[in-house]
């Protein structure tokens, strides 16, 4: 395909899949794909969106929509999300995950793999779930996580979410390996947080990769290497 063409295929619209980097921030990766598609393919204005953001320390897929595709957005985001989550249990972090130092500790010696894995099965179905504070939601017109790096005591309202299935995948204690299906707005730290409650041992998130957003797979998703070598191809 020429540029001019694939610039006009992006203007109309395009779903493009990501493998998100560790570190970056979701609207890093949508800036890259902005700088690529100036630079590459002299396309100065274009419309991207992502449909779901993740976290620094969270790799995997995201979904990037251009030019007519991003008022589809909505629809994407809201499609169930699948995960394999880390998590190590027996300690705590403020944030839930490994943004923040350990602040606890607690046994996890005595724990069972039937024990753990009659404890997942209990978070199946629909459930009023705590936000971290160490999140993107607001506070007072203030985003919850720059609160909470300030030492700031927040109580965040409970938001409605649904786990379709959660399952044990790798047992090494004190880390569990799961993979989580579920539905928009669930976050996988607190999950990791409500765990370690459930066992009577403390735990945070030290991995996170998502696998899917509905039919879209991580399997078929490009690194930023592969998508800068392939861009005239797309």
């Amino acid at each position: 395909m020429n540029i001019t063409a694939l610039s006009e295929e992006l203007s109309q619209g395009k779903v493009l899949l990501f493998n998100k980097p560790l570190y970056w921030t979701s609207f890093d990766l949508v800036n890259k794909v902005k700088h690529l598609f100036r630079h590459k393919l002299n396309l100065k204005k274009i419309k991207i969106g992502h449909a779901g953001t993740l976290d620094p320390l969270a790799t995997g897929l995201m979904i990037l929509c251009t030019g007519k595709e991003t008022r589809n957005i909505e629809k994407y985001q809201g499609l169930p999300k699948e995960y394999i989550a880390r998590i190590k249990l027996g300690s705590t972090t403020p944030s839930f995950d490994l943004e923040t130092d350990i602040d606890a500790t607690f046994p996890y010696e005595h724990l069972e793999k039937s024990g753990i894995v009659n404890a997942l099965s209990s978070f199946t179905g629909v459930q009023l779930q705590i936000p971290p504070d160490f999140s993107a939601r607001f506070v007072n017109g203030t985003r919850a996580y720059k609160l909470a790096r300030k030492g700031e005591q927040l109580e965040l309202p409970p938001k409605e979410i649904t786990i379709y299935n959660i399952e044990l995948i790798s047992l090494k204690l004190p880390v569990i390996e799961i993979r989580v299906t579920c539905s928009k707005g669930t976050y996988i730290r607190s999950l990791a947080r409500d765990i370690g409650l459930k066992l009577g041992s403390g735990a945070h998130l030290t991995g996170l990769v998502r696998t899917a957003t509905g039919e879209f797979l991580l399997q078929n998703a490009l690194s930023l290497e592969e998508f800068e070598r392939n861009l005239v191809f797309l």
